[in-house]
């Protein structure tokens, strides 16, 4: 029996108690607050747009500020409060939950709600993130293309109340596997920009080699519109060719194949410039541009190359940005010999294989530390409900 266990025995050993959110916190929903008020200085803000991709579950400082006379029209958030999503484009990250833990007063505004609670605020935060709450969120949630849990609703949400000693304890554990997990990404992230470093450095545009455009090294070609129908979500017999769009591998389609070692560039989309690499039976929408060799090319070298050179900047500047096939083909780069491609590709793939690989190297690592501690997160806040008095 480990120590959580033996508080739960002493302290509730018939099991604990659900009750309503609304019953034991007070909820107030914000409003206001688009991005155009945020500033670099001023009152601590948190948009809610914020804490799907730039916040954990806690932060004791702010990305954004707003006025003095701003914030007094927002809702405030004291040190100890959450605030949580409201709505989202998906259910995952709707109701997601950052703990304020910083000593002063801030704001939020509007598609955000802030919980005033007498838990334990790391506890609540990592609680909302377990499967248990998505259940309730689930069945709460309202909206198709938004996805809403509002305030009304999320005050339904029953939650666990142990003892606060207990609390205090589970959450000390989690802290300590969020700061591991916390100093892998950091680590994963300065070998990242080791890893651009070296490419830029070994990818020079003043390396040694004839200057050619693009268009003389490589076939360039936009790809061929494929209904949504066509694409399947699973790779099956019927569905045998992976579908590359501007974002990536769309799902798998039949009938259409560039069986050679290509490389694929997003032309239009939030990646727009965006390179991959493949072989084998492969099709491309109109939205992807294919890349294959005219001169002797090493197809991993033009991957790293076409990635160091950030294409996405050569995009058209008008209402629906893209990449011009016609546009990139007149780009001159520095061409070097077969051998010298090779050696820079050796060095770069390892790289490569160390930040983006998911079977070995810091993001395998990753992945097995943010496993173990979903596993402990799961199991710690997974308790026995007390049975009500009859």
């Amino acid at each position: 029996m480990n120590h959580i266990e033996r508080l739960l025995a002493t302290h509730c050993p018939d099991g604990v108690s659900y009750q309503q959110l609304g019953d034991i916190a007070t909820l107030l929903r914000g409003n206001g607050m688009p991005k155009t008020m945020l500033t670099e200085s001023g009152v601590g803000a948190i948009h809610y747009g914020q804490i799907y991709t730039k916040y954990g579950t806690s932060a004791t400082e702010t990305l954004s500020f707003v006025s003095t006379e701003d914030a007094k029209k927002l809702t405030k958030a004291d040190p100890g409060d959450i605030i949580i999503t409201n709505t989202s484009e998906n259910l995952e990250d709707v109701g997601k939950a950052v703990a304020w833990l910083g000593e002063d007063q801030i704001v939020t505004g509007g598609h955000a709600t802030v919980i005033k609670h007498d838990f334990d605020t790391r506890f609540l935060s990592y609680w909302f993130q377990t499967p248990e709450f998505f259940i309730q969120k689930k069945k709460l949630a309202t909206g198709t293309k938004v996805i809403d849990v509002s305030a009304k609703q999320l005050a339904k949400v029953l939650v666990p109340v142990p003892p606060l000693e207990i609390q205090r304890h589970i959450a000390d554990i989690l802290d300590t596997f969020s700061k591991m997990e916390a100093e892998l990404e950091a680590e994963l992230e300065a070998r990242k920009q080791q890893y651009a470093h070296y490419r830029q450095d070994l990818l020079s545009s003043n390396a040694v080699g004839l200057s050619m455009p693009l268009g003389e090294i490589f076939e360039m070609r936009a790809g061929t519109h494929v209904k949504a129908s066509e694409i399947s979500d699973d790779q099956l017999e019927t569905h045998p060719y992976r579908c590359f769009g501007g974002n990536g591998v769309r799902g798998y389609v039949s009938g259409y194949n560039y069986d050679e070692d290509v490389a694929f560039i997003g032309r239009q989309g939030a990646l727009c410039g965006n390179v991959h690499r493949a072989q084998g039976k492969i099709y491309a929408t109109e939205h992807a541009v294919v890349v294959t060799p005219k001169a002797e090319v090493d197809m991993s070298w033009a991957f790293h190359k076409l990635t160091e050179m950030d294409l996405n900047q050569y995009k058209t500047k008008s209402a629906q940005p893209g990449l011009a096939v016609g546009r990139i083909k007149e780009i001159v780069i520095s061409l070097p010999n077969i051998k010298e491609q090779r050696r820079i590709v050796e060095i770069l793939d390892k790289f490569d294989a160390l930040v983006n690989d998911l079977s070995v190297g810091l993001p395998a690592e990753l992945a097995a530390r943010r496993q173990q501690y979903e596993y402990y997160r799961d199991r710690l806040l997974t308790f026995k409900e007390l049975e009500p008095a009859s």
